[in-house]
């Protein structure tokens, strides 16, 4: 495989946006120039069930079309899941493990089953209550996703973003906002970069 493919996976919850975090992560790539690809791993999904989503980011055109399994980054949408998922399962240890906690990463690390590589942390759950009332943790994982992965210029992303949001939300502006906020937080509050 090609080296300069960046390969991520997001575990989360039915309901709280892992999948769609992971498509905006590929809309955003593919509108800087990359090639991408943003998929969900299907089972008995119900709302609050275990969920995983992937992404993969290339320079190139990227043939593989299998499920992710030694991923560079990961994504966990819900704390609770590091007790009943595996969520360090091949991830490479000059990667990182991002996690929607409001703890610090050393603290988390004694539930990574040995995780050797960079662990952070973003409190999502707060800063979606504080910018948009509701917690929505995918919008400030994404950011931190980006603010880690860097697989997308920060600038780029935060106008890729604010576009889309416009379009999506045009009868809704003062979700747009609440929106940017969080995004712009999230990139500035990631713990363990």
């Amino acid at each position: 495989m090609s080296k300069n493919i960046v390969e991520i996976r997001w575990h989360g919850r039915g309901g709280q946006g892992a999948k769609t975090a992971s498509l905006l992560l590929a809309d955003a790539a593919f509108v800087t120039g990359k090639y991408v690809q943003g998929f969900p791993e299907y089972g008995p999904e119900r709302m609050g069930a275990p969920i995983t989503a992937y992404n993969r980011i290339s320079d190139e055109r990227c043939t593989v079309h299998s499920n992710i399994y030694y991923p560079d980054y990961v994504a966990v949408v819900d704390e609770s899941l590091l007790e009943s998922v595996d969520v360090t399962k091949g991830l490479k240890e000059d990667g990182a493990i991002v996690i929607n906690s409001a703890k610090d990463p050393e603290e988390l690390r004694p539930l990574l089953k040995g995780y050797k590589g960079k662990v952070c942390t973003i409190d999502a759950r707060r800063i979606s209550e504080e910018t948009l009332g509701k917690n929505f943790p995918n919008t400030p994982m994404l950011a931190a996703m980006v603010k880690v992965t860097q697989v997308v210029e920060e600038n780029a992303f935060i106008q890729q973003m604010e576009a889309s949001y416009k379009h999506k939300f045009a009868s809704k502006p003062q979700v747009i906002e609440g929106n940017m906020v969080a995004l712009k937080r999230s990139m500035e509050e990631v713990k363990g970069l």
